[in-house]
């Protein structure tokens, strides 16, 4: 963990300079409208030109910007999908690969690339909300809203932003005015984001993910480590992972920057963690070595899965680097509510738990859902997305009352099965039409038990079978309540 201070970016005239906006959509439009108000001069690039592109590119037109459809994507040099003319500044939608010819083009040009976030970073004004960003593979949308319903409880005007939906450019830029921003902020952004100085900030967790958008995991862990240069107050890691701690480690931060560990177990000075269903804190207190503050019961936590208290911890550990007291610790625990699909109880029937994690879209999240129970009949399947599920499957096997597979990839997981738990029944559901989820819930009825969880942590991405993981949730769902009541 270097140190040295670190000094904020320097501020940038937009007025007259030649801007180009990669990318139209959810960050792209707001940025241009932001940077045409600001006096840049602003063409749009954009790979697609379908129709909701074309309805954009009119708006962008009609207000004096250039647009090129259909751009950005195969020439590195002169054509029209190399770095247009005069650009002295390109801000890039997060999602837009590093490897892309205009990145290429801006390079050799010496021309510098940003993302919306850094954006929003350097167009914060005087006296402007301090930043507590959050990453990790998972987590991080469950994590930036425990930390908000904190950061209110103890009466501070804050917002969730970034990653999780609210653009950080209508934070920075809007009319109401934040003390502080719970931010949460993906590896894409993180990449394109290199003058972030955060007050504090968390990397929650690291597993393979993006792994085509980054190149290498070693990459992809770097762009994740990002979030804690320059930090003033704590960088906050997983006690659990080591590698979100050697991060810490590699970071360059301000004089005086805390490492801060959380952990499941009993902490150590300058640690988070549980004591006897008790979330504790012994990192921001007197006499950290002897001394330990109550903040919040594990009961208080919704719900109370491992991977959710941990994500308790984090946002805990960063309410507690801003100075938030331990009462509001608690009171934004007990507030708060966590999104639809994320270990969501749906109903019991005939004494079994069906329980809702469409969210888990990859191994990593699917382990730690089914670590939360046991015995388990476990409904899964989907896009693998490259991903293998031999280590998921030898971790949960003594946890599995049995199996039920749907989607496209579900073979993959039905080997693993195989290999790693031979001795669990296995239902392979040879179907990827959106009725396959009523029968994956009827099938997994019959295979539960009294005191059973139907766990759907499908492990892989729903695109084969539904428009997003929302929709396999409300499918699982609306099965289950189909089986309550032909039950009842």
């Amino acid at each position: 963990m270097g140190s040295g201070q670190v000094t904020s970016s320097e501020p940038f005239d937009f007025q007259g300079k030649h801007v180009t906006v990669a990318g139209l959509g959810v960050s792209g439009v707001p940025a241009a409208k932001v940077l045409h108000g600001l006096g840049a001069r602003v063409t749009v690039v954009n790979d697609g030109a379908d129709e909701r592109a074309r309805a954009q590119a009119a708006e962008l037109e009609a207000l004096g910007m250039t647009v090129r459809l259909g751009d950005g994507t195969e020439s590195d040099s002169g054509s029209a999908a190399g770095l247009p003319e005069g650009t002295e500044l390109i801000v890039t939608a997060p999602g837009w690969k590093p490897d892309k010819p205009l990145f290429a083009a801006a390079a050799r040009a010496g021309v510098p690339v940003w993302g919306d976030v850094e954006l929003a970073w350097r167009l914060r004004g005087p006296g402007a909300a301090d930043w507590l960003a959050v990453t990790g593979t998972n987590g991080k949308t469950t994590t930036v809203q425990m930390l908000a319903s904190i950061l209110k409880a103890a009466g501070l005007r804050t917002a969730a932003v970034g990653n999780i939906g609210v653009s950080l450019l209508d934070a920075v830029l809007g009319e109401e005015q934040y003390d502080v921003l719970a931010v949460e902020l993906s590896s894409y952004q993180l990449h394109w984001a290199p003058s972030l100085r955060a007050h504090s900030a968390a990397v929650l967790n690291l597993a393979p993910d993006h792994l085509d958008w980054h190149g290498s995991m070693e990459a992809y862990a770097a762009d994740k480590g990002r979030i804690y240069e320059g930090n003033r107050v704590a960088c906050v890691y997983n006690v659990a992972d080591k590698a979100t701690e050697d991060l810490v480690r590699e970071a360059d931060v301000e004089e005086g920057c805390r490492a801060v560990g959380f952990t499941l177990g009993t902490p150590g000075p300058s640690q988070l963690g549980v004591v006897e269903g008790i979330l504790v804190d012994r990192a921001f207190v007197e006499d950290r070595h002897k001394n330990a503050q109550e903040l919040a019961e594990v009961g208080d936590v919704n719900p109370p899965a491992p991977h959710n208290i941990a994500n308790a911890l984090a946002a805990a550990a960063l309410a507690r680097a801003y100075g938030v007291p331990a009462r509001a610790v608690r009171d934004g625990l007990r507030a708060f509510t966590p999104d639809a699909h994320r270990i969501a109880h749906v109903a019991d029937v005939d004494g079994v738990a069906y329980v809702d994690d469409s969210k888990a879209t990859n191994t990593h999240a699917a382990q730690a859902s089914l670590a939360a129970y046991e015995p388990i009949v476990w409904i899964a399947g989907g896009l693998a997305k490259g991903a293998t599920f031999d280590e998921l499957v030898a971790k949960s096997a003594k946890r599995l009352r049995g199996a039920v597979l749907i989607g496209a990839d579900r073979a993959l997981i039905r080997e693993a099965l195989a290999r790693h738990a031979p001795q669990v029944p296995v239902v392979d559901l040879d179907r990827t039409d959106t009725g396959a989820m009523r029968a994956a819930v009827q099938e997994a009825h019959r295979l539960a038990r009294a005191g059973d969880t139907v766990l759907l942590a499908p492990a892989c991405a729903s695109m084969d079978m539904f428009a997003n993981y929302n929709k396999r949730g409300d499918a699982f769902a609306d099965a289950v309540r189909e089986l309550g009541s032909a039950d009842g």
